[in-house]
């Protein structure tokens, strides 16, 4: 992916979430909402700070992280649809 985000933005791919209930039903595509969990594929430099300096993110490529429901911008970038979020909208680190 050849995109390099601003600042304290991460950009996430989304994960996709299971289709079957617990029960084993199968749930439609329109009764699902979006995915919280994605991948990282791509962080910025970091967040200027006001005395001048840079605080590093604390996620990197590849690392699965949970975000807001309502997080971000959605955009499609080489077919692909991909989310751009600012660092502080990501709520924590899948382990």
């Amino acid at each position: 992916m050849n995109i390099k985000p601003l600042h304290d933005r991460v950009v996430i791919k989304r994960m996709e979430e299971e289709k079957l209930s617990a029960g084993g039903i199968v749930i439609p595509d329109s009764a699902t909402e979006k995915p919280v969990k994605g991948e990282v594929l791509a962080v910025g430099e970091g967040k200027p700070l006001d005395n001048g300096n840079v605080r590093a993110p604390k996620v990197k490529v590849g690392d699965k992280v949970l975000f807001g429901k309502y997080a971000g911008t959605e955009i499609k970038h080489e077919g692909v649809d991909i989310l751009v979020v600012k660092e502080d909208d990501i709520l924590a680190i899948l382990a």
